[in-house]
C-alpha cells in the first residue's frame, strides 16, 4: 500500500534496519538510530540493484516519487540509473575543478612562466584574466560563445575596444589549451573573431622634424632629475630599443669591449636574442652610468631599490617635466623617430633598419640570414645615427639625402 506522510512519521526504529515499501520499487529504510532513507529497488541486466534518494524529511515523499519516476524512465531506455548517477557525479566533480579561471591560471603557469616568458607578458595575461572574471568560475566545457561575447560587449560598452580584443584572443588561447588537455571540446572565443568593434590604432607620439629633435636632445641633456633617468633618456634615442628592453637591461648583457648589447631572448617581443652595436656616444654614457649602478644587476635600477628596474613610467614622466605632452613625445616614440629619419636619409638598407628595430620576419630562415647579412651595415649605421643626433643637438641643419634628391 502506498505511503503517506503520517504513516512515515509514525515509523519507529527497531533493533535492526527495516524497510517499508511505497510503490513501483520505492521504499523507505528505517535505521536503528531512527533516521529514514529513501531507496529505489530495481533490476538491471538480471541483477538486483538499489539507488539512494536521500533522507526523509529533507527529501519529501513527493520528491522521492519524482526521482523514482525519472529513474524508471532511464531504465526504459536501457540505461542503469545507478551508473548514470555515478557518471553525473564524476562530471560535476570534473567541472568543479576545471573552471575557466583555474585552467587560465594553469595555462599562464605552464605556457608562460615555465617557458620563461617575460614578466610583463605574464602580468598582462593575469590582468586579462581579471577582465574575464564573469566566466572565471564557470566549468570551461559549459561556456557558450554568447557568454564570452557578453563579457566582451561589456568591455566595449566601457569603450575598452583594445582590451576586448585582447581578452578574446587570451580566452581563445585558454580554450585551445583546455581542448588540448582534454577539458573541453571547442573554442567558443574563436567564433567571435571579427564580431568586435575594431579598436582605433593609436600611434606612439614621436618627433619627426630634425629641428625639434635637436631641441629635445638639448632638453634631455639639461634634465635636472635623477642622473640614472637622464642617462636612460640620453641613451634611448641612440639604441632604438623598446622602453621595457632598455629599462630592464642588466650589466651582464653588455660587452663594452666588443661594443655590443645582447638582449636576452626572454625579454624580447619576438623571443629571439637581439644584438645592438654600441656607438662611441652610448659607450661614453654607459661608462658614466657605472658610477651609479653595476657592475652587476640592473643598468637602470629603481630609485628606491636596486632589486627592481626603473619604473615603466619614469622616462615618460621625465618628458612631461621637460614640458613635452604625451601627444608630442613618448619613450616608445623614439623608435619611430629613428626609423623615420634613418629611412629618409637614404643611406641604409630598409632591412638593416628593421633588424636594428628588432622587428620580426615572417620567414624565419630569411630573418636569420638578414640578421647576419646586415650586421656590418648596422654597426656603421648606429655610429652614423649617433653622430647625426649629435649634430642635431648642436643645432646643425641636416637635410635628409632623399629630400635633397627630390628637390634637385
Amino acid at each position: 500500500m502506498a505511503l503517506n506522510d503520517a504513516a512515515i512519521r509514525a515509523l519507529n526504529p527497531k533493533d535492526r534496519v527495516f524497510a517499508v515499501a511505497d510503490e513501483k520499487g520505492l521504499c523507505i529504510e528505517v535505521a536503528v538510530s531512527g533516521s529514514k532513507l529513501w531507496r529505489f529497488r530495481y533490476r538491471f541486466a538480471g541483477k538486483a540493484r538499489n539507488l539512494s534518494f536521500g533522507r526523509y524529511p529533507e527529501v519529501s515523499l513527493k520528491e522521492a516519487r519524482q526521482r523514482r519516476d525519472e529513474a524508471r524512465t532511464v531504465l526504459r531506455d536501457g540505461i542503469d540509473p545507478g551508473v548514470e548517477r555515478k557518471q553525473a557525479k564524476l562530471t560535476a566533480r570534473f567541472n568543479a575543478v576545471n573552471i575557466f579561471g583555474a585552467i587560465a591560471e594553469e595555462y599562464i603557469d605552464h605556457k608562460l612562466v615555465k617557458e620563461g616568458r617575460a614578466p610583463v607578458t605574464v602580468a598582462k595575461s593575469k590582468w586579462l584574466l581579471l577582465q574575464l572574471k564573469p566566466i572565471a568560475d564557470q566549468p570551461i566545457a559549459d561556456i557558450k560563445p554568447a557568454e564570452v561575447f557578453g563579457v566582451l560587449r561589456r568591455l566595449e560598452g566601457q569603450r575598452k575596444h583594445e582590451t576586448a580584443k585582447r581578452c578574446r584572443s587570451f580566452a581563445s588561447r585558454v580554450f585551445r589549451y583546455a581542448a588540448a588537455t582534454g577539458r573541453t571540446a571547442s573554442d567558443p572565443a574563436a567564433m567571435l573573431a571579427g564580431q568586435l568593434i575594431a579598436p582605433k590604432v593609436k600611434h606612439h607620439a614621436a618627433i619627426l622634424e630634425p629641428r625639434k629633435l635637436g631641441q629635445l636632445l638639448r632638453s634631455i641633456d639639461a634634465f635636472e632629475g635623477a642622473p640614472i633617468t637622464r642617462l636612460a633618456l640620453q641613451i634611448a634615442p641612440h639604441v632604438m630599443a623598446r622602453p621595457g628592453e632598455l629599462r630592464q637591461a642588466t650589466w651582464d648583457e653588455f660587452d663594452l669591449e666588443a661594443k655590443i648589447w645582447r638582449i636576452k631572448a626572454e625579454r624580447m617581443k619576438m623571443r629571439r636574442v637581439h644584438a645592438i652595436p654600441l656607438s662611441g656616444q652610448v659607450l661614453s654614457h654607459l661608462c658614466e652610468l657605472q658610477q651609479f649602478s653595476g657592475p652587476e644587476g640592473y643598468v637602470f635600477p629603481a630609485f628606491h631599490t636596486s632589486r627592481r628596474p626603473m619604473s615603466e613610467n619614469t622616462m615618460n614622466q621625465a618628458f612631461r617635466r621637460m614640458g613635452y605632452t604625451s601627444d608630442e613625445v613618448t619613450a616608445h616614440g623614439l623608435r619611430t623617430t629613428a626609423s623615420t629619419l634613418l629611412n629618409e636619409s637614404g643611406k641604409w638598407h630598409p632591412d638593416a633598419i628593421e633588424r636594428a628595430l628588432a622587428h620580426g620576419d615572417s620567414d624565419a630562415v630569411r630573418g636569420i640570414y638578414n640578421r647576419g647579412q646586415y650586421w656590418d651595415e648596422r654597426v656603421k649605421m648606429m655610429q652614423w645615427w649617433s653622430d647625426h643626433l649629435d649634430r642635431l643637438r648642436e643645432g646643425g641643419t641636416i637635410i635628409p639625402l632623399l629630400a635633397a634628391i627630390k628637390n634637385n
